[in-house]
């Protein structure tokens, strides 16, 4: 990915610290669970089965709902209830109480309501959850432990025209009037953690991997010309990964369901994949963020966290470096050489930068960063990859994916297993890159260097301070070259040149066939000089919504005078499906004067409508943005605003808390604000008090 590739860096996981040693395992889970989208909540059957270890006077089960009733305690063998069982819900969780033997299993069933306060997400007419870490409980009574590894069977009933997508096996869809009932079974254990639902009005498109595991690619019913570019090279990725990891995908099938207003760009639950809706792209939109590297980074999680669980925090390396290595080598086996030598240059600059600071992580500390778990991660496997060589590197993580299969491991497991395999000391190894919080930057630059394209980079790199004159060839060159960072490169470098003596170079690198070149030009230049102004407008019908968005604004306030011509050939443009280009076209039809005045109105209501819950939160953001910024905050922009403020994705969260506090120094805004608080929901009257306090 080109853009949004912070996406990836979303872990911000807290976990269960090792297993509590207990007298009971879970061995089953099943529940029927029914959403009600009115209310925003779910009421549930549900059964779980324990097999005792010792003998006990309680079992427990982590959750935290609202209500339970109904309560039994059966024999699982004879369904014969036990006597004096009882069943209570307190302090967050299901408490069974009894006089409990070794093999003497049971069945505990109960039905119960709750409101979820987080885990369990409802928005518009879809509905998720993202239970990371240990909070599944949240809307699912488990084991908050990711040692405990159960199997779970969920059933949905939802009205006929709405699809649901579980973990496992699509067993049984019963049609009854207007209700399905959509029935899931798993028939291997896994954490509670990776227990999913998802719901909406899907569609899917049908594959098969070259192994023959069904691959299900959901999108929303409308979005057909989004579904190959969306999910674009899945087959080939499945098929690399399979290979390449030499161990045959662990689960019955695989299913990838996109979903609005999602918390992080992916979550790799057990068979079924959810990611973020703003990867939902076009062919155009592909070039700039596209949903690759996250497709093989989710799905080398079923291997790599599925198949084999970390135990705990410290041991997450064994998660997402792996996830992040195995992404880069699909990326690579699409891409190429130079796309995989320059992620790995970024990532190193990024991870260098750090440790230079004295902020570089081990990775084993489980408090580590989300740049340390998964980029140093990757370094560190191909440090080992280069240490053990390919052949012994492929046989050690085969033997440990079959050691620990549908199992938890510790980083100690996974050495122990290489050791054996490859009959390699690993001590030293693990002091350099597992618990060592210096990034070793002199051994990633000789491994860089086997690439000339990098080695071109750094010698193009370090003629940044060198007179025009005396670099001119080299950057007509880089500019001339098949590699979009060559060209990016000498493009930035032109910035810092007087104008008159870089047009030439302008000139040709928006004449350029690579993307990122002329995309370069769009970002680096402010104002655009008349000489070019004719190369420059042609960018406004880029095969890029980034580069389109950027050309409009910068030729838009370069000439004013052509100001309704420029508007009026983007009239139509909508770029992404957060409307990045419609959304600033709004905004500067708004803000030029005299331009289509009888409809300004109508750009303001459209503009205003963006902001709502009606839309994705990526939607929402730059509507809200654009809005502020323009000075256009009435009563309608501000309850859209309290309402962001609240919003269960901090990222969209903050930003909006931080354009509400600068309302705060305008007098009518706090005003409307205090009026309006009355009517708000609890949590967002809550919010706003302690903003206006």
């Amino acid at each position: 990915m080109k853009y949004w590739f912070y996406c990836i860096f979303f872990v911000g996981w807290i976990y269960a610290y090792g297993q509590q040693e207990r007298n009971f395992d879970v061995n089953q889970i099943a529940a029927i669970i029914t959403p009600d989208f009115q209310e925003k909540s779910i009421a549930a059957a549900y059964t779980a089965d324990f097999e005792i270890l010792k003998p006990t006077t309680k079992v427990y089960l982590d959750a935290r709902i609202d209500t339970l009733y109904d309560a039994g305690v059966f024999q699982i063998e004879d369904k014969r209830m036990i006597e004096g069982a009882s069943v209570v819900l307190e302090d967050d969780k299901v408490i069974i109480s009894g006089d409990f033997k070794p093999d003497q299993n049971l069945t505990v069933s109960f039905k119960y309501k709750v409101k979820p306060k987080q885990t369990l997400y409802f928005f518009g007419d879809q509905m998720w959850t993202q239970g990371q870490g240990k909070y599944t409980s949240y809307w699912l009574p488990s084991i908050d432990d990711m040692t405990d590894k159960i199997e779970f069977d969920l059933s949905i009933p939802l009205p006929a025209d709405y699809v649901a997508i579980s973990n496992g096996v699509l067993t049984d869809k019963e049609d009854d009037e207007s209700i399905s009932h959509w029935h899931f079974d798993m028939e291997n254990p896994m954490s509670s953690y990776l227990v999913m639902i998802a719901v909406g009005k899907y569609d899917k498109q049908q594959l098969n991997s070259s192994s023959g595991i069904p691959l299900e690619n959901y999108y929303l019913k409308g979005d057909e010309a989004y579904v190959e570019p969306t999910y674009r090279y899945t087959k080939e990725i499945f098929d690399f990964l399979e290979r390449k990891i030499g161990v045959p995908y662990p689960w019955p099938n695989y299913k990838q369901v996109p979903v609005r207003d999602f918390l992080y760009a992916g979550m790799e639950n057990t068979t079924a994949t959810v990611f973020s809706s703003a990867f939902v792209v076009d062919s155009i939109g592909f070039n700039d963020k596209n949903y690759v590297n996250v497709n093989a980074h989710e799905l080398a999680h079923q291997w790599f966290g599925n198949y084999v669980t970390e135990v705990s925090a410290a041991d997450h390396w064994l998660h997402e470096g792996f996830a992040s290595y195995y992404a880069l080598l699909a990326e690579r086996e699409l891409y190429g050489d130079d796309y995989y030598y320059w992620k790995l240059f970024n990532t190193a600059e990024q991870l260098r930068s750090r440790s230079d600071s004295g902020k570089g992580e081990a990775l084993s500390n489980p408090k580590a960063s989300s740049l340390t778990f998964y980029e140093k991660g990757t370094w560190a496997l191909i440090a080992l990859d280069e240490l053990l060589g390919t052949f012994d590197f492929d046989r050690a993580i085969k033997a440990y994916l079959e050691r620990y299969a549908f199992n938890n491991a510790t980083l100690d497991d996974f050495f122990a297993v290489v050791a054996q395999v490859t009959g390699k000391d690993m001590t030293e190894f693990r002091k350099q890159w597992i618990d060592q919080s210096s990034f070793k930057s002199a051994w990633v630059l000789d491994y860089l260097t086997q690439s000339e394209f990098i080695k071109s980079y750094l010698s193009l790199e370090a003629l940044r301070k060198e007179p025009l004159d005396a670099k001119q060839s080299a950057l007509a060159a880089a500019i001339g070259s098949s590699n979009d960072y060559l060209g990016q490169e000498a493009v930035f470098q032109l910035s810092e040149e007087p104008m008159n003596l870089s047009l030439p170079l302008y000139t040709a690198a928006l004449a350029d066939e690579q993307l990122l070149v002329r995309q370069a030009v769009a970002q680096s230049l402010n104002s655009i000089p008349l000489a070019i102004k004719s190369d420059f407008e042609a960018l406004l019908g880029d095969e890029s919504y980034v580069t389109q968005e950027m050309a409009l604004y910068r030729l838009w306030s370069s000439f004013p005078q052509d100001r309704s011509k420029y508007l009026d050939r983007m009239a139509s443009a909508l770029g992404f499906k957060e409307k990045n280009i419609r959304q600033l076209w709004l905004t500067l039809a708004i803000v030029t004067p005299n331009y289509k005045q009888d409809q300004k109105r109508e750009f303001i209501k459209e503009l205003m409508s963006y902001a709502t819950a009606n839309y994705s939160f990526e939607t929402r953001e730059l509507a809200l943005n654009y809005l502020t910024e323009i000075q256009f905050v009435n009563e309608s922009v501000l309850l859209s605003l309290v309402d962001a403020c609240v919003h269960p994705n901090w990222r969209f969260r903050s930003g909006a808390r931080e354009l509400l506090k600068r309302q705060m120094d305008n007098p009518l805004s706090v005003s409307t604000l205090k009026e309006i608080l009355p009517a708000l929901p609890l949590k967002q009257q809550q919010y706003l008090r302690s903003v206006l306090e």
